[in-house]
């Protein structure tokens, strides 16, 4: 609770905010008379709202369409340009293929089987929770994964529980069987908290009371590596998240002759392995903080499953059963899915030419990662969800009346999607926060703010660019732990790539670094959506999410600093300053 004085003042904060910031600021544009200090203004304002969220991220975004004009910083064609571009066509096409993945279930089938393949011993359970949704949050968005994720884990959870409780009450289990918990009633009343079970337990009893510490140490470690892996996830592929996108539209804004440089597959083999790393490292770390080193409890090597192992497998396989065999739609949408990350990774391998070039004259030129996205959504609106019947010309081969229904009935079905289910699935605010960012980098590279702030970054040239870069991962990390991932990113990447050009070291030095640190939200429920779905379920407190999370920034920050500094380095020549880069500071 605040103190009584200061309650009236916290009743007023945010009409105080979103109206005193601008006056505040107001003296920056009328003293210095430059495109620069009004761009400065726009931008340090849209920073204060992004960061406070006094109005929704979203409207933020579209205040360059009023100011930019308004100021005399960019023409309002200019600035409506950034909205649909290239980039963000790639990040809705991909959002399209991610919604229909979700519509058929498609990515609840792939984490049930790959749960029921490596097991449920305790480490096992925690790794194979951890992989796959790592997985389809490189595919679908981190929200959407842990929504589906947590519900499963509560469900084993739950199962394990209810076992335990019963081999502890001595009573006949004859007749008895484990039946799976409703996932959906989960996922929409919410779970309870294992201290009911607690509750039950025999309080003068030393052991059951630390069995009962055990069981909530193994139930937080369970729910937290679910968010973990889906913000670790997200980092390995382009459109696995929001600021990934936010890269690859920026190094198109700022730097258009880098031959995009920025990739899906280049993308990939540089943040896939370090991906891989992370979640290896978060895994070990919340072995040892959860569920200490018990190699043969938790592994289980030469022993038998458990009555709660078995119980919690036949809630697994209860739950495989209800999704019944795979639909046509499902096997369709599956090949979708596949043919569209072939193509992303074929269309400019750089090693061999790519089907751009091959199939198409001046492909290269013409054909980003955004045509096959979008080709791949448009046939999910086409392509029918049912196998199309062929009704046969003779009708006394076939039940008349049967046939009469059959050719009411168009040859082909609905199709795999319909616009009413992306219209509401759509997460059209992220969509509108990348507009504003990249209005926000195209006016700030134009204006000559970029490079006024680059003049001013010129004394960190003395400074080794591996120290740099670590810096900037590790002050990302901490913003991003309070603010939006995509406006933290929006607001730094810029500043970024000006002091790269000020002390000449390649711009993906420090954009790579701060692009993926801007994930790296571990330490707060509200500090991504992930987090607060997690903490929702009650098996976790704050401070336990920041211990395990101030280690997991740690981890993160000190991984994605070996990559850049490894790997990183002749996959994009990372030792030169570029040309494009030399070009476009001096135009």
């Amino acid at each position: 609770m605040a103190p009584t004085c200061l309650q009236p003042l916290l009743r007023y904060r945010s009409f105080a905010i979103l109206f005193l910031t601008p006056l505040l600021l107001l003296p920056l544009p009328l003293a210095v008379t430059t495109k620069e200090a009004r761009c400065a203004y726009v931008i340090i304002i849209m920073a204060v709202y992004w960061c406070t969220e006094v109005i929704p991220l979203a409207v933020t975004s579209l205040m360059p369409v009023v100011f930019f004009p308004l100021l005399g910083v960019q023409t309002s064609k200019k600035v409506c340009l950034q909205y649909l571009n290239s980039t963000n066509m790639l990040f809705f096409g991909g959002l399209i293929v991610a919604i229909s993945v979700e519509q058929w279930n498609l990515h609840k089938r792939i984490a049930l089987k790959v749960l029921l393949i490596l097991g449920v011993k305790p480490a096992l359970l925690m790794l194979g929770f951890m992989i796959v949704t790592a997985f389809l949050s490189m595919w679908i968005s981190n929200t959407a994964t842990t929504a589906m994720m947590v519900p499963i884990v509560q469900a084993v959870l739950d199962q394990l529980d209810t076992t335990e409780h019963e081999l502890t009450t001595v009573e006949p289990a004859t007749g008895q069987t484990n039946t799976a918990i409703e996932l959906e009633e989960k996922s929409k009343s919410g779970s309870t908290t294992v201290s009911g079970v607690s509750n039950e337990q025999v309080t003068g009893d030393p052991k059951s009371s630390e069995e009962n510490k055990t069981w909530k140490r193994i139930c937080k470690g369970m729910t937290l590596c679910v968010c973990y892996a889906a913000s670790i996830g997200g980092t390995a592929t382009l459109t696995g998240t929001g600021p990934n996108v936010v890269l690859k539209g920026q190094m198109n804004q700022l730097y258009p002759d880098s031959n995009d440089i920025v990739d899906f597959a280049s993308w990939f083999g540089f943040s896939f392995p370090n991906m891989v790393l992370m979640l290896a490292l978060a895994w070990l770390w919340l072995q040892c903080s959860f569920m200490g080193l018990n190699i043969k409890k938790n592994w289980g090597f030469g022993t038998e499953k458990t009555d709660k192992e078995k119980a919690a497998y036949s809630v697994l396989k209860a739950e495989m059963k209800k999704l019944g065999p795979m639909s046509y739609a499902e096997i369709n949408v599956l090949l979708l899915f596949i043919l569209l990350v072939v193509l992303w990774f074929s269309r400019s391998p750089g090693f061999i030419k790519g089907w751009a070039n091959i199939l198409f004259k001046g492909g290269e030129k013409y054909i980003t990662d955004s045509v096959p996205a979008m080709f791949v959504a448009l046939l999910l609106f086409v392509l029918p969800a049912h196998k199309p019947k062929c009704i046969g010309w003779n009708p006394s081969m076939s039940d008349p009346e049967q046939g009469e229904e059959d050719k009411k009935k168009p040859f082909l079905s609905a199709p795999l999607l319909e616009w009413n289910v992306v219209q509401r699935k759509m997460p059209w605010n992220i969509v509108l926060l990348l507009g504003g960012g990249f209005a926000l980098a195209d006016a700030s590279a134009n204006s000559g703010l970029s490079a006024w702030l680059g003049r001013q970054m010129t004394p960190l040239g003395s400074i080794p660019p591996w120290a740099i870069a670590s810096v900037i991962s590790l002050i990302t990390a901490v913003f991003t732990e309070c603010t939006s991932n995509v406006a933290t990113a929006t607001l730094f990447l810029p500043v970024f790539s000006s002091l790269a050009e000020s002390i000449r070291i390649h711009p993906l030095y420090v954009m790579l670094p701060g692009t993926l640190s801007a994930s790296f939200a571990f330490m707060l429920p509200v500090a991504t959506p992930p987090n607060a779905i997690v903490f929702s379920y009650g098996h976790i407190h704050v401070l336990d999410m920041v211990k395990a999370g101030l280690v997991m920034n740690v981890i993160a920050v000190c991984c994605v600093s070996l990559a850049i500094n490894t790997w990183g380095r002749p996959m994009f020549q990372l030792d030169t300053f570029p040309a494009w880069a030399n070009s476009t500071r001096n135009q």
